[in-house]
């Protein structure tokens, strides 16, 4: 049974990366745009790059390079470095202008970089694609030493009030898992030509793991939402820091 459950995990991130090498030239063109919700995370970024005088970033998951060359025009002084599994997207952000000695093709899995080697580790819309995202968040906090940043979407912000309230319920009960896989067929993700292989992810479910190191978080809502973001908001920004 483990075995199994080995191969259907090779086989998953095998078939994400095959989308990604087919995708790459297009892929700024299928995800990016000025008014997105990266691009809103990132101005927020730059700001807290700043003020706290970070000098060395990783970027998780860095696809075309979207978060080093964001940084290098914002604030030239920082040091970003980008890991990312396909040698095709690393080949893009490279052609865009990315320093290749700060780019490395490696699984945000086993991060290869000691402990608390970066300032900052960030993650632009990568951990919906991550089986094992616990797992991913968990590196990322290893090789941090002062914060992490996370921009991605929020599982339970999704779809109408009435939605919203339905899936809050059962993830509050305990029946989300359940509730996913029969959702999913039992397949436990989805599939589209827009977005490759994705999970069920909200960026609060890292939120426990990442505060046992970083005790200060802060949150913003990245997309239109009320006050309780949990509640309503549909992809949102995360920094938590030490100090």
């Amino acid at each position: 049974m483990q075995e199994s459950l080995v191969q259907l995990d090779s086989n998953l991130a095998e078939s994400q990366r095959a989308y990604y090498r087919k995708t790459a030239q297009l892929y700024d063109q299928m995800h990016v745009s000025q008014a997105d919700e990266h691009t809103f995370a990132l101005q927020w970024l730059t700001g807290l790059v700043r003020l706290y005088e970070f000098r060395r970033v990783l970027d998780v998951g860095c696809g075309t390079g979207r978060v080093g060359l964001w940084l290098a025009q914002h604030a030239p002084d920082v040091e970003v470095f980008g890991l990312e599994p396909v040698p095709e997207m690393i080949a893009e952000a490279i052609r865009k202008g990315h320093r290749h000695d700060r780019l490395v093709e490696g699984s945000a899995l086993d991060i290869p970089y000691p402990d608390d080697s970066f300032d900052l580790v960030c993650a632009f819309g990568m951990l919906h694609h991550v089986r094992d995202d616990m797992r991913a968040v968990r590196e990322m906090s290893r090789v941090a030493g002062k914060a992490v940043f996370i921009s991605d979407s929020n599982n339970f912000g999704h779809g109408s009030p009435v939605a919203r309230l339905v899936k809050q319920l059962i993830h509050r009960l305990g029946f989300w898992p359940l509730a996913d896989f029969l959702k999913t067929r039992g397949k436990g993700y989805v599939e589209s030509e827009g977005d490759g292989i994705a999970y069920s992810y909200s960026a609060f479910d890292s939120l426990s793991l990442l505060r046992s190191k970083f005790p200060k978080s802060y949150f913003l809502n990245t997309a239109p939402a009320g006050p309780n973001l949990y509640r309503t908001a549909p992809s949102v920004a995360m920094f938590l820091t030490k100090t």
